[in-house]
């Protein structure tokens, strides 16, 4: 049981605190930002009592999204590139979509 222990502790000493650097550190505050998009949505559902997807979702899923695949492409992750290399082109499209939605209400306005 020691050894199992010990070997544990090795492991999370050589992942957590050996691999420590700068581009550990983006990874970390990347998947930060990719989180927040889920906290919005849950928070922007909660306050309107059903489901809605702000604004603020496609944007932090856009930044976050953006800095992991930059952390992706750094760590050479076939999986991880093309996974969140896709997702920008999802973001990216429902920013634009919006924007035009936002643009014929404003022209229907006037």
């Amino acid at each position: 049981m020691t050894e199992l222990f010990g070997s544990m502790t090795d492991w999370f000493h050589n992942v957590f605190v050996v691999q420590l650097n700068a581009w550990i550190i983006l990874g970390f505050f990347a998947q930060a930002c990719f989180t927040m998009r889920f906290v919005v949505q849950w928070l922007a559902s909660e306050r309107a009592g059903r489901s809605v997807v702000p604004i603020a979702f496609w944007f932090f899923s856009l930044g976050g999204g953006s800095l992991l695949l930059i952390y992706a492409i750094q760590r050479q992750d076939p999986v991880f590139i093309v996974g969140q290399g896709m997702g920008l082109f999802i973001y990216i499209r429902n920013l634009w979509l919006i924007s035009n939605e936002r643009n014929a209400a404003a022209s229907k306005a006037n």
